[in-house]
């Protein structure tokens, strides 16, 4: 795929993107990585909010089709306000969330990727300790392990970051 056009989704998006979250959520189970989003996160009802406050993002092919999404977030992040490590820094940052992709071409995450920088040059991202997929792809572009995070449900996450 040559041409991949990111943009912000709107509510005519949902249906594709909850199909995107679907094979995600499929692949993670496949890949030994069962708890991370189980079978129902993220919810429509999530996803329909991150749309409506313009910070859902979706990469769109050749052919027309949606084929990745992420949450882009600029700001500080209620999660990361404590971290068993250390951040790189504590200036403003912008918050990767959700990105997931229907696997139909290779190279979607390097896109999102590539889309924050150009956006913000200090980024924060994060992963359960078994999705060895995006752990790969987080530090394969230049991101830090930094130390864990935990959710609003209390369950740790691996923590990185991006400055330049």
């Amino acid at each position: 795929m040559s041409n991949i056009l990111i943009r912000k989704a709107d509510l005519g998006h949902i249906d594709s993107i909850m199909k995107i979250y679907e094979v995600a959520r499929q692949y993670m189970i496949n890949t030994g990585n069962d708890k991370q989003w189980g079978m129902t996160y993220p919810s429509r009802q999530l996803i329909e909010e991150d749309i409506k406050s313009k910070h859902c993002y979706i990469c769109i092919g050749d052919d027309e089709e949606i084929h990745c999404v992420f949450m882009l977030i600029e700001g500080k992040d209620p999660t990361y306000a404590k971290i068993d490590g250390k951040w790189l820094n504590e200036d403003p940052y912008s918050t990767i969330h959700r990105i997931a992709s229907d696997g139909k071409y290779s190279g979607m995450f390097d896109k999102c990727i590539e889309y924050s920088k150009s956006k913000c040059n200090n980024i924060r991202i994060d992963t359960h300790e078994d999705n060895a997929t995006m752990r790969h792809l987080i530090e394969k572009n230049g991101f830090v392990e930094c130390g864990i995070i935990y959710t609003r449900m209390g369950d740790p996450r691996i923590a990185y970051q991006f400055t330049i």
